[in-house]
């Protein structure tokens, strides 16, 4: 699904404060994710617009001149944008390996240059990277679902249909890891690696369906679907780290 005109509209005032506040510091501004993609693209219900912004100073001042537009873009219920240097941006594709790899492969240029074309992504950190925030993943949704209670369905129903998105990307990430041309399609994604690692993907058939309105909440069995869902993800975790060891 795709941005509809009224996202549209909210990513254009965007741009404007952006330019009335940052004046000659701005350099570009880039959709990325979900919001910016051809295939299983937006979802009103689930997906962010996610943002990133290149300036070609961040200092005090110039992040006292952008908070305000921060700030509101928040208002409009949207995660705040990424700020980065061109620089910064340069020096970050080590460290930020996933989340780089992502925008260069999937992203749109709502304002100025496009620094991503010639971005380059070390792959041998972006493999360190895929175990470490799959492990990271599987620790915060324990967290979560314990917080969450195991009594209270919905709450869970929640955590699942919230990070499906974050889990599927990762695993994406984990079929580039080890070699894979991965499909673009989130169910293809998931079929392939199920297939090559083993693991039960019910789960995550439950969650997509729910997601894209092919299933009511009342048809789902929370608790069993919960338990595959941890199942599987600890299955990729445990693979992936052992075949990437």
């Amino acid at each position: 699904m795709a941005i509809n005109a009224a996202q549209q509209k909210i990513l254009d005032d965007l741009l404007a404060k952006l330019k009335q506040a940052g004046g000659d510091n701005l350099d570009s501004l880039v959709l990325y994710g979900s919001a910016a993609a051809e295939v299983d693209g937006f979802h009103p219900d689930f997906s962010d617009l996610n943002v990133l912004c290149l300036v070609k100073r961040l200092d005090t001042a110039a992040l006292q001149k952008l908070s305000p537009v921060v700030a509101w873009w928040e208002k409009q219920k949207q995660p705040a944008p990424m700020l980065f240097t061109i620089e910064e941006l340069r020096h970050s594709a080590d460290v930020f390996a996933i989340e780089l790899y992502d925008i260069k492969k999937t992203h749109r240029v709502l304002y100025g240059s496009d620094h991503f074309t010639s971005l380059e992504v070390p792959m041998n950190l972006h493999r360190i990277a895929v175990e470490r925030e799959l492990r990271t993943s599987l620790i915060r949704l324990r967290q979560r679902f314990m917080a969450a209670s195991a009594n209270d369905s919905k709450a869970v129903l929640r955590l699942m249909t919230d990070s499906v998105s974050s889990f599927v990307t990762l695993f994406r990430h984990a079929l580039i890891a080890m070699g894979e041309q991965p499909p673009k399609a989130k169910r293809d994604v998931v079929d392939r690696l199920a297939a090559l690692l083993g693991f039960d993907r019910s789960a995550f058939d439950s969650i997509l369906d729910l997601r894209e309105d092919k299933l009511k909440k009342d048809q789902i069995d929370v608790t069993k679907v919960f338990e595959g869902y941890l199942a599987s993800i600890t299955r990729v975790v445990e693979e992936v780290d052992r075949r990437l060891a």
